[in-house]
């Protein structure tokens, strides 16, 4: 059975200057707004489903959320949908920020 696999920050960092990866906030608009890691795109955990055509399944994809629980749930869901190569970013944008490193406006 194929899984999604947990990914820290310092590698996601890595990931995203090395090789081609989709990078997914499933946070919701409130909390987007506060700040985006940089090259995400936006789709909600709710419009995940009626949105998976945004997905590329030749890419390493990299779900995110607030603390890693919802982006969880989507790398799941991508899993399930027939997606490889499907990462959840562990502890969300708290560990992200707890690491380090930035956000930016969506766009």
């Amino acid at each position: 059975m194929n899984t999604y696999q947990q990914i820290q920050p310092n590698d996601l960092v890595a990931m995203l200057s090395s090789d081609s990866a989709l990078l997914v906030d499933v946070r919701n608009d409130d909390e987007v707004a506060r700040g985006i890691i940089e090259g995400a795109i936006h789709i909600p955990l709710a419009l995940l489903p009626l949105q998976t055509e945004a997905l590329n399944k030749a890419e390493n994809i990299v779900f995110y959320c607030h603390s890693g629980v919802r982006s969880a749930h989507a790398a799941a869901f991508a899993i399930s949908k027939g997606y490889k190569n499907v990462y959840n970013l562990t502890g969300g944008v708290l560990g992200w920020a707890r690491a380090g490193y930035p956000f930016v406006p969506k766009k």
